[in-house]
């Protein structure tokens, strides 16, 4: 089978790889559908196990089945990372904490023609996609939940403030969620087409990040990890506000430490989505109370990647560059 194999954002190389062989209780999935994710760019954090095969936002068929829960045929979408659901951080509602979903992975990444499923992952992890949700719109779960989960931590409430600051697909995803929930939503970037878009998904505000706000949030949300929106950010946040680090820089940021107690400011971070997300981020995508179809604007066979990578990484008229094998 194909696969796309990561060396660096600018080397990434067609191999052909020996089809998966599965065993008791897993599956094997002809991958239909993957999308090409923020982190997937951050080459200094991707080159550190490469060469691998990346891919993690997923959506196929099964076509071999070892498991008593799924059956040939059915449609999925297949969380990468899940948990074991029996240790302490588990049990404790921290799922994204459990060492099992840091470690654990489906082989050998979203980016190939199929992908073997371990038990681990088609017990915790493999979701029946809904017959309104294509394959594409499945590639948006693994993102979403991810945002679900960010604001679900920073409680973002009807009538508060959230600065989203940087308004690619995660700060889109995050504009559409915290307007579901109310909230007065604010847009920063320096590209006008995306702030265009941002206004489109639900933004009451958009502004060009180069600009001075003059504004007080109850939240910020990082979508970005440019260093001057994180010195802005400090200036932005009002008094007992937040800020999420969903996105970050390569660099250690500075924290103005006098306001931090003074304003008795609170700075989190999110990582990956638990099951409970994903199942939130399921039900958002199948109600259309979150538009994610239109938030895909490329799509590129897996013979192409590089140009996906390309065009995901740069500032250009895209958003979301989805791989279809």
């Amino acid at each position: 089978m194909k696969t796309a194999v990561y060396y660096n954002n600018n080397d990434i190389r067609i191999e052909e790889r020996p089809k998966p062989q599965i065993k008791n209780g897993e599956l094997l999935v002809k991958v239909k559908a993957s999308g090409i994710c923020g982190t997937d760019l951050m080459e200094w954090y991707r080159i550190k196990k490469a060469p691998r095969v990346l891919g993690h936002e997923m959506t196929g068929d099964i076509v071999e089945s070892r498991s008593d829960k799924f059956t040939i045929g059915q449609r999925v979408f297949v969380s990468h990372h899940v948990p074991c659901n029996e240790c302490r951080h588990c049990l404790s509602g921290n799922h994204t904490a459990c060492e099992t979903l840091h470690k654990g992975n489906y082989d050998p990444g979203g980016f190939s023609e199929y992908v073997r499923i371990p038990e681990i992952n088609v017990e915790n992890g493999t979701y029946l996609l809904p017959e309104n949700v294509s394959y594409e719109e499945g590639t948006m779960i693994e993102p979403l939940a991810c945002v679900v989960r960010a604001q679900r931590i920073i409680d973002v409430r009807k009538g508060q403030t959230v600065i989203v600051m940087g308004s690619g697909i995660s700060g889109l995803l995050n504009i559409a969620v915290a307007k579901s929930k109310k909230g007065n939503v604010i847009a920063t970037d320096i590209n006008e087409f995306r702030l265009e878009k941002a206004r489109q998904f639900g933004a009451d505000e958009i502004f060009n990040a180069n600009e001075e706000l003059g504004i007080k949030a109850d939240r910020i949300i990082m979508c970005t990890g440019a260093m001057p929106a994180f010195e802005a950010a400090f200036r932005y946040i009002d008094r007992k506000g937040t800020i999420m680090l969903f996105a970050i820089p390569n660099k250690n940021i500075q924290i103005p430490v006098e306001d931090f107690w003074r304003n008795e400011l609170s700075i989190v971070s999110s990582y990956g989505a638990a099951p409970v997300d994903l199942e939130e981020a399921l039900k958002l995508i199948r109600n259309g109370t979150i538009n994610v179809k239109d938030m895909i604007t490329d799509r590129v066979r897996l013979e192409e990647i590089q140009r996906g990578f390309k065009i995901a990484g740069g500032a250009g008229n895209s958003l979301k560059v989805v791989i279809i094998p």
